[in-house]
């Protein structure tokens, strides 16, 4: 299943590491952290996917973050533009939701675009896609002293980037969509099923109960 090889526009990464970033931000904001905690907190959240996709999986040499000045420039970007409005919006869990759905898309596509490059198959590009889509967010949750959403019941996080890998790949690989549009499709079926998730409350369930998923509202609102 080898692909053509094609490059991502790079504003659909830096998009992402900027959105993941921004989140970062507001939770260092809401939990009053230091200019430092701040900084760290961006940096960990808005490329923390991206090092775990270059230096786990791919081993593709430096990674990307590291040898393109922009990704680190648009991180800064990130926390100057949270520090000037964020403080507007700490109290809002579901802004962070929604700005989270925005990224979660275009970091699956471009993990899953990495590793065809590479020659991985299917399963293999799929895994890379959901963890380059998820690390960051891991990684912000870990550094703030909190269980990583994506272990825990709640809407459709992980769940939602596992599905927009799994509509690239078929578009990418076995029609003729062009391979930008391809990206674009699924980067807007995630981020739908995101906003579906947030706004309509569907839900993951723990494994004990006997049903995996929920469209019936819970208590809890963290976001898998």
């Amino acid at each position: 299943m080898d692909a053509q090889p094609f490059q991502l526009p790079i504003f659909l990464d830096l998009s992402a590491v900027f959105l993941m970033a921004l989140t970062g931000v507001i939770e260092a904001i809401r939990r009053e952290f230091d200019i430092i905690g701040l900084c760290v907190l961006a940096l960990a959240t808005g490329v923390g996917g991206a090092l775990i996709r270059d230096g786990v999986f791919l081993h593709s040499g430096v990674p990307a973050v590291l040898s393109d000045d922009r990704y680190l420039m648009v991180v800064a970007a990130a926390a100057v533009i949270g520090l000037a409005f964020g403080t507007r919006a700490v109290l809002s869990e579901r802004l962070i939701a929604w700005v989270d759905a925005a990224a979660l898309g275009a970091y699956a596509v471009v993990g899953v675009e990495k590793s065809l490059g590479l020659g991985l198959g299917f399963a293999p590009a799929v895994l890379v896609g959901v963890v380059n889509a998820c690390g960051g967010g891991v990684l912000r949750d870990l550094f703030t002293g909190e269980r990583p959403m994506v272990f825990k019941p709640g809407q459709f996080y992980a769940f939602a980037a596992l599905i927009g890998c799994l509509v690239y790949i078929p578009l990418r690989l076995h029609t003729a969509a062009p391979p930008l549009l391809a990206a674009l499709a699924a980067i807007v079926v995630t981020f739908g099923l995101r906003v579906l998730a947030i706004t309509r409350n569907w839900t993951t369930a723990p494994v004990r109960e006997r049903g995996l998923l929920s469209t019936k509202g819970r208590k809890h609102k963290k976001h898998r």
